[in-house]
C-alpha cells in the first residue's frame, strides 16, 4: 500500500507565504498537504512538475455563483483558472432568505446588478428553501469542481424584513434592524463567511431601480454588523461609491468597532476621479492602524466592458436601423449588416446621432472610440491608446464607426471590442500596480459568474501571473508577493484558515503551472445556461494541473471526472501549530 494518495515532484514550489521558490516535492494524504520537500515514500499517482510552478489553490472571495452553484457542478470559468474555492454572495445580493412571494423580485435584483438572464435563473433556480441555512443545504447537496462558500446578503435580508418598504428604500425602524441582524446572525451560524452590501448606485435591478440596501442609514448597517459579531465571526464586505468619504467611513469603522469583525472594500480607480483611490486606501491604513481590519478588494486588470454583435452591448446598440434586426438571429444580422444598403443607412444614423442626440444606452462610453480595442485571439488588457478603434481609424483613412463595425462582423460576427474604464487611465494600468502593492489589500473583484454577456473578469487568477508577474513591460510584480496575496492573503481576509498555503496540515488544494507558457485565450460565447442562457466563457493555456483537496480536477485546461468541491460551512481555523 502507497504511503501517500498524491506526490507532486520537483517542482519549484511557491508556497503561498511570500517565500522564494524552492525545489521541492509536495505529498498528499486524505485531501491535506502532509510532506513538503524531498518526498520518498511511494504514492497511488505521481505529478512530474518538473519545470514548473507549483502553487496554492487560488481563494476567489468574489465571486457570483450563487444561482450557478445550485444547478451546476463547475464554477466555470473560475476553475479553469486555478482557482479551488470561490466565495459568492458579495455585494449584498443573493437569493436567501427568502418569502415564496419575492422570487421574482430577488431575480431582478441578480439580473439588473450581475448581468445574470432572469430567463436562466428562473429555470435554473429550484426555490427549494427560504431560510439562509435552507439555502446552505441546497449547495451542499450537489458536488462542486471547487470548494464554495457563501455570504448573506443584504438585499435578500431587507427584502425579507421590510417586503416592499426595503425594495423602496424606506428606513428601517429599530424592530426591522433588530431582525435583520438575527437573520444576519443565523445566518453566520448555519455556515456563511459573512454579511454583504451594497451602496452603489451602478446596482440596480432589470427594471432601474436602485438596489435596495443603497440608502440604507448608518443604524441599518451597524445593527447588523452587531448581529454578525454576535455569532463571534464573520467578515464584512461593502461596495461603495463613497459620495462623502467621511460620513461613509465614520459608518464603516463603527461597523467593524461595534461588531469585532474584519471588513473588506471593493476599490478601483475611477478615470473621472484618478486620484479618489488613493483616499479610499488611505483610510483603509488609517483603520488599521488604529486596531480596525480593514482590507480593499482590488483588481488585476481595467474593469472592462466587452461590446460585440452576441453580446449584451455594442455601438449601434440603439441605432434605429439596427434595431430592425436586432432580434434576428446572428447569422441573419452578419448578412444584413454586410448588405452596402444596409451598412450604408447604419452608418449615416450614427453620425447623426453623433452630431446631435445622445444614444440613451451609455451613449457616453460604448462609443467613445478613443476607449475601444479589438480584442485580438491574445487580449491585451493594457492596450496603448495608439492601438484603440478612433486611432487606427484615422491612420486608415475610414471612420471609427466602420472599423468598429468591421472588427465585430469578423469571424462570422463573433469579432469583439474591448472597453476598459476603472483602472485603465492615461492608457495604463500604474493604478493596478499601487493598489495591488498596498499593504491592505488582497486580489478580488473578478465576479465570477456574472456579468456574463458584458464582462469576463473571472479570469483575473491567469492575469496576475501572466502579466503582472511576466509579461508588464511598465513593471512587473514578484511571483511569491503575488501567490501570496491571491492565496493566503484572500484566504485570510474571508476567515479560512486552513487553505492557501502548501504546508504540512493545510487543504491539499494546489495547481502545477507551466510559468512560462500562461496565456489568456478571447472570450468566447457560449449558450449554456439554464433556458439556453448566454454567457461569455474565457479559457487559458498553462494550468497544467489543478488539485482540490487532493484529487486533480483539471488536466491541461480539460476537466477530469472528479468533483471533490464542496459548501465550506464557515471560517476554518489554521492546522495546528500554524
Amino acid at each position: 500500500m502507497s504511503e501517500f494518495d498524491l506526490v507532486v515532484r520537483g517542482g519549484s514550489v511557491v508556497d503561498g507565504t511570500g517565500s522564494a521558490a524552492r525545489s521541492a516535492d509536495v505529498a498528499v494524504r486524505d485531501g491535506v498537504v502532509v510532506e513538503v520537500g524531498r518526498v520518498t515514500g511511494s504514492a497511488d499517482r505521481e505529478i512530474d512538475a518538473d519545470g514548473a510552478l507549483v502553487i496554492p489553490g487560488i481563494v476567489d472571495i468574489h465571486a457570483h455563483y450563487d444561482g450557478q452553484a445550485t444547478w451546476e457542478e463547475r464554477m466555470q470559468p473560475s476553475s479553469w483558472h486555478g482557482v479551488t474555492t470561490v466565495v459568492m454572495g458579495n455585494c449584498g445580493v443573493g437569493f436567501a432568505p427568502v418569502a415564496d412571494d419575492d422570487h421574482d423580485t430577488l431575480i431582478e435584483l441578480m439580473e439588473g446588478v450581475e448581468d445574470i438572464p432572469g430567463a436562466a435563473l428562473h429555470e435554473g433556480l429550484s426555490w427549494n428553501w427560504n431560510s439562509f441555512a435552507e439555502f446552505m443545504d441546497a449547495v451542499d447537496a450537489r458536488p462542486h469542481d471547487v470548494d464554495v462558500a457563501a455570504q448573506v446578503p443584504h438585499g435578500a435580508l431587507r427584502l425579507n424584513v421590510m417586503g416592499e418598504r426595503g425594495a423602496n428604500h424606506e428606513d428601517a425602524t429599530p424592530d426591522d434592524i433588530a431582525a435583520m441582524a438575527e437573520l444576519a446572525r443565523a445566518g453566520i451560524e448555519a455556515g456563511a463567511l459573512g454579511f454583504t452590501t451594497s451602496r452603489t448606485r451602478n446596482h440596480k435591478t432589470s427594471r432601474g431601480a436602485y438596489t435596495p440596501t443603497l440608502t440604507a442609514a448608518p443604524d441599518e448597517l451597524i445593527g447588523i454588523a452587531e448581529g454578525v459579531g454576535a455569532a463571534g465571526t464573520g467578515v464584512l464586505q461593502v461596495v461603495s461609491d463613497f459620495l462623502d468619504v467621511d460620513d461613509e467611513f465614520a459608518t464603516l469603522r463603527k461597523m467593524v468597532e461595534r461588531s469585532g469583525r474584519p471588513l473588506s472594500i471593493s476599490v478601483a480607480r475611477n478615470p473621472m476621479l484618478p486620484d479618489h483611490f488613493r483616499t479610499i486606501l488611505d483610510r483603509i491604513s488609517a483603520a488599521n492602524a488604529d486596531g480596525l481590519q480593514m482590507t480593499g478588494q482590488v483588481a488585476a486588470r481595467a474593469v472592462g466592458l466587452i461590446l460585440g454583435l452576441e453580446l449584451t452591448l455594442n455601438p449601434f446598440l440603439t441605432n434605429d436601423v439596427y434595431r430592425e434586426i436586432a432580434d434576428r438571429p446572428l447569422a441573419e444580422r452578419v448578412a444584413a449588416l454586410r448588405d452596402p444598403e444596409r451598412r450604408e443607412r447604419l452608418l449615416a444614423r450614427h453620425r447623426e446621432r453623433a452630431s446631435g442626440e445622445r444614444d440613451k444606452l451609455g451613449g457616453s462610453l460604448v462609443t467613445k472610440f478613443e476607449l475601444l480595442f479589438e480584442m485580438g485571439p491574445e487580449p491585451d488588457y493594457e492596450p496603448s491608446p495608439s492601438d484603440s478603434i478612433a486611432a487606427r481609424a484615422e491612420r486608415d483613412g475610414t471612420t471609427p464607426a466602420e472599423l468598429a463595425l468591421d472588427v465585430m462582423l469578423s469571424d462570422d460576427g463573433r469579432g469583439m471590442l474591448y472597453l476598459p474604464f476603472l483602472n485603465y487611465v492615461d492608457g495604463n494600468l500604474d493604478g493596478c500596480a499601487e493598489m495591488l502593492s498596498h499593504p491592505h489589500t488582497v486580489p478580488g473583484l473578478g465576479d465570477g459568474g456574472a456579468h456574463v454577456g458584458t464582462i469576463c473578469d473571472g479570469s483575473f487568477p491567469t492575469t496576475l501571473l501572466q502579466w503582472w508577474g511576466r509579461d508588464r513591460e511598465r513593471g512587473t510584480l514578484e511571483v511569491p508577493f503575488l501567490v501570496q496575496r491571491h492565496c493566503q492573503g484572500t484566504a485570510r481576509t474571508v476567515g479560512l484558515l486552513d487553505r492557501g498555503v502548501l504546508a504540512p496540515g493545510y487543504r491539499a488544494d494546489l495547481n502545477v503551472v507551466d510559468f512560462d507558457g500562461l496565456r489568456l485565450h478571447r472570450p468566447e460565447v457560449a449558450h449554456d445556461l439554464p433556458a439556453g442562457g448566454r454567457r461569455l466563457l474565457q479559457r487559458a493555456d498553462g494550468w497544467l494541473h489543478t488539485v482540490v483537496a487532493g484529487e486533480e480536477t483539471y488536466r491541461s485546461g480539460q476537466e477530469t471526472d472528479a468533483l471533490p468541491g464542496r459548501l465550506v460551512r464557515g471560517a476554518t481555523p489554521a492546522p495546528a501549530g500554524r
